[in-house]
Order: C-alpha cells, then sequence, then structure tokens
C-alpha cells in the first residue's frame, strides 16, 4: 500500500463527504489517523488513511458510533465493510464503496458493489443514478491532482466493460425491424465514452436498432454512413468544449446532416449555443426526455 502523503484534509472531505471540522475532531479525540505535516505545518493525509476514512464514514453512515470503530482493529473494520448489506444502503454509501475500490484497485470490490446496485435498482438506473454521479466526483478530484489518474482509469474501463457486456447481452431477436435505426458518434477529439455507450444500451433495449461509431468520428466518415444507412436519427454527446473554429465547423456540419435526418444533441458545452435552425435538430438532457421527443 502507498504511504506517501498526497491527499489534503480537503481532498478527503470531498472524497468521503465527512467535513474538514469533523475529521480533525476525530483525529483529536480518537487518535484515528496521523497525519503528516508539511514545513508550513499542513495536514496531508496517505492513501492507508483515505481508505481508512472511507471505511470509517461507510460504517458511521450505516449506524456505528464513530467510539466504536475507532477501538476496532483494522481486520475487524475490513470485515464489518465486507459484510454491510449494501443492496440496503443509500447512494451516497453505494459511492463511497466505489471510491474504496478505486483507492484499493480492488476490483472484486467494485463487482459486489456493482452487482447488488443492479439487483436493487436495475442496470439502466444503476448507471444513471450511481455511476454517473460516481464518475463526475471522482473526475473533480482527478482534475485537482487528488487522486491518481490510473485509479480513475482502473474503474473508467471496468465500468466501460460492464457496458459493453450489457449491450452484448441484448438479443438481436429483441431489436424490432419496425423500430427506427439510430446513428450514435462522438466528434472528432472527443474520446469521453460512457455517456453515449449508456445510450446505446438504453436505446437497443428499448428495441430501437443502433449503428454505435464510437469516439472520435470524422465528419467525412459520418456521412458516409448515413449515405449507406439513411438512420432515422443521429445521436451525438459533447463532453469537451468547443472552440469559436470547432463551434463553426460542427454547427455547419450538423446543419447539413439535417437536411438528410433527424439529429439529437446532449451535453453542456451544447447549452452555450444557440444551434436549433430547423425541426430536425433536437436538444435533449436527459433518457425520458430523448425517448419522448423520439416517440412523437
Amino acid at each position: 500500500m502507498n504511504t506517501e502523503a498526497n491527499y489534503s484534509i480537503k481532498d478527503l472531505e470531498k472524497l468521503s463527504g465527512i467535513k474538514a471540522h469533523t475529521l480533525r475532531i476525530w483525529e483529536k479525540r480518537y487518535s484515528i489517523f496521523t497525519p503528516q505535516r508539511t514545513d508550513t505545518n499542513i495536514r496531508m493525509y496517505s492513501n492507508e488513511e483515505l481508505r481508512k476514512i472511507l471505511n470509517i464514514s461507510l460504517l458511521n453512515k450505516n449506524g456505528f458510533k464513530i467510539s466504536s470503530i475507532a477501538s476496532m482493529v483494522p481486520n475487524e473494520v475490513a470485515q464489518l465493510v465486507a459484510s454491510i448489506n449494501l443492496v440496503k444502503t443509500e447512494n451516497e454509501d453505494l459511492i463511497d464503496s466505489f471510491i474504496l475500490s478505486m483507492i484499493d484497485l480492488d476490483e472484486p470490490f467494485f463487482d459486489k458493489t456493482f452487482n447488488s446496485c443492479i439487483i436493487k435498482m436495475g442496470f439502466e438506473s444503476t448507471i444513471q443514478d450511481i455511476i454517473f454521479p460516481f464518475l463526475s466526483r471522482i473526475g473533480t478530484m482527478w482534475q485537482s491532482g487528488s487522486i491518481n489518474p490510473a485509479q480513475e482509469h482502473f474503474v473508467s474501463n471496468i465500468i466501460r466493460q460492464k457496458m459493453i457486456v450489457a449491450i452484448d447481452g441484448i438479443k438481436s431477436s429483441s431489436i424490432q425491424k419496425q423500430m427506427q435505426t439510430f446513428v450514435l458518434f462522438l466528434r472528432e477529439n472527443e474520446l469521453h465514452e460512457m455517456v453515449i455507450l449508456f445510450y446505446n444500451y438504453a436505446l437497443r433495449s428499448r428495441g430501437y436498432r443502433t449503428i454505435y461509431l464510437g469516439q472520435s468520428v470524422p465528419v467525412i466518415d459520418l456521412e458516409r454512413v448515413v449515405h449507406i444507412i439513411r438512420p432515422d436519427f443521429i445521436l451525438t454527446v459533447a463532453t469537451n468544449p468547443f472552440s469559436p473554429k470547432e463551434w463553426k465547423e460542427f454547427k455547419s456540419n450538423i446543419d447539413l446532416l439535417s437536411t438528410k435526418t433527424s439529429i439529437y444533441l446532449t451535453g453542456k458545452p451544447l447549452q452555450e449555443f444557440e444551434i436549433q435552425t430547423n425541426k430536425n435538430i433536437h436538444f435533449f438532457k436527459s433518457l425520458p426526455e430523448l425517448i419522448k421527443l423520439v416517440s412523437r
């Protein structure tokens, strides 16, 4: 286990959901952890201490008093965390469990938590209500340098794999011939695939035919596919912000494609711009909104 002190108390507050003031009280009253100090007397915490705080947070949220937790040996804490019935916990507890699995690079624990979520709420709700908030939370920490990028890649690749398995698990016979066809793609230099993978799953599970092109698709390739397939709809998700030049090119391409088929767009970067120049271009913010628009 890495013992290098990489986390400030503010990092711990963001990752665990426990206020920095409470962490200082626990540290002073129960000697649960002993942070290192910088030359300017700033507390810094190791990977092991972060894991311990996340475990304590999980137990505390499930009814264990901090005084009792403080008296436990590490193995006892670990056994209690493993024994918690995750099906009955709230979303924040589940997110804490995913963060623990990320910190320790513990795939079996990730799988246990993920499978518990699916039993409780189904695959679609697990992704929307648990996984996306979890990814948002660790994304903020990754950007600030509070977690190792390798840890973020570890869980992102597991989640991506699970989405692909779920998509593959939808039998071809369940895709109804009379249903319309979606082409799903990400624009050039757009590599964040999670959301569009989710829409691919959601649409296929509802019987739509989907043509999934994936990441960083050149416009000329998209145009060729549209010419061959003649889809009913094109769907894309924007995650990266646009430069003025990128936006001008994107808008021009979307306007051209909208003369041949309906375009569905989502993502925060798109909300900054006005692009609805005709009836074939639609913005949506959620899966229910997309299904409602498509069903008109």
